[in-house]
């Protein structure tokens, strides 16, 4: 091998940040079979060979491996005990012995190993390294460029590699054009033969999390906590937080003054609807607040179900349902609780009737919410 592949070896291991032991020692296992190949079967050597290559100078050597035996069964694999000592008489039964077999014109055969060695190594460290790197950003949001449209399939550009934006994962409305950048949320990194394969979504909840994560201070440092988000990407999110110090307004943080905050992450979401609700440990209170922008008169509770009912004023029944449901769907998703919304006067017939609509309700549990 010349000095110019051992150059060369050294100049890529820099350049893609590849360990050069590894590249030397992809060489000699790709020399080794080289070697076999070289030889007719049965051939003394064949067998158990081990190659070397010089980390200066870049000179190869093969080396036949053979145990040491008292009785020699196979001479591609056993060597005598007398023939072993007389290389080095400190040999005994069952070492291995290394004897240099290296072919008069091995060299030629190595360089070009090596080369090819090199490129499909490089290729497959630089995956490797990708997707080392890429793994890590799982469950995280990235900046993509979109750069091509197939199909229904979106590629977008994540920096070192590609991700794919499947139709299962385009919001609703939005609609994709090359060079345009936008947030991405980073689910799943898959290995591949033609390197990593990163899955990206814009409907994930995760998205939303990440990006107010990004936009509120006080969810960063700790002090304001993300409990549960609902979302229907490309219509409506609904997003519970909470903080455990009384002088911090949740809600308000992740507002921002003058809304900016909010305003950010819904024009990053193609203007979204969020609704930023307050969690509370009493259930009921969680359920009312996230029936929002509807005002809930009245929560009856039944802990057994996990489902409640809840009382609205007559003008705000179908705020609180919400067109086709979609406000009483997220509120169930964000709280875990089955939601049935009653009007006020829809409440005072059934009562009227003596009717058994809030049979097995806890009514201890009834929360008014002024």
């Amino acid at each position: 091998m010349n000095r110019e592949v051992i150059d060369a070896i050294a100049m890529l291991a820099k350049e893609k940040s590849i360990s050069q032991e590894v590249l030397f020692n992809a060489i000699e296992e790709a020399l080794k079979s080289a070697y076999k190949k070289s030889l007719k079967r049965g051939a003394a050597g064949a067998a158990n060979v081990r190659v070397s290559i010089d980390r200066n100078d870049g000179s190869v050597q093969v080396f036949a491996r053979k145990v040491v035996a008292e009785e020699v069964a196979d001479d591609t694999q056993d060597i005598s005990l007398e023939a072993a000592r007389a290389i080095q008489p400190s040999y005994e039964v069952g070492d291995i012995v290394e004897i240099e077999v290296t072919p008069r014109d091995f060299g030629r055969v190595a360089a070009q190993t090596a080369k090819q060695v090199i490129v499909q190594r490089i290729r497959e460290a630089e995956r490797g390294i990708i997707y080392d790197e890429y793994i890590e950003k799982e469950n995280e949001i990235l900046t993509a460029i979109v750069q091509r449209v197939e199909g229904k399939n979106v590629y977008v550009e994540l920096g070192r590699t590609e991700g794919v934006l499947d139709p299962a994962h385009h919001a609703s409305g939005e609609e994709y054009a090359v060079n345009d950048r936008l947030k991405v949320y980073v689910l799943e990194v898959q290995r591949s033969a033609k390197g990593p394969q990163v899955l990206v979504s814009r409907t994930h909840p995760g998205l939303v999390k990440r990006l107010f994560e990004l936009e509120v201070p006080e969810i960063q440092s700790g002090a304001v906590q993300i409990k549960s988000i609902a979302r229907e990407a490309g219509f409506r999110t609904k997003m519970a937080v909470y903080s455990s110090d009384a002088l911090i307004d949740p809600v308000g943080s992740c507002v921002g003054p003058r809304g900016i905050r909010v305003e950010n992450v819904v024009n990053e979401l193609k203007n979204e609807k969020i609704d930023i609700i307050k969690w509370s440990p009493d259930p009921a209170e969680f359920i009312a607040n996230a029936l929002n922008p509807a005002r809930a008169l009245a929560v009856y509770i039944s802990d057994t179900e996990k489902a409640c009912r809840v009382i609205v004023p007559d003008n705000q029944l179908s705020l609180a349902i919400g067109k086709e449901g979609q406000n009483a769907r997220l509120a169930a998703k964000l709280t875990g609780w089955k939601i049935d919304i009653k009007s006020q006067s829809q409440v005072e017939a059934q009562m009227a009737t003596e009717d058994d609509e809030f049979e097995g309700m806890d009514v201890a549990e009834l929360e008014v919410i002024e």
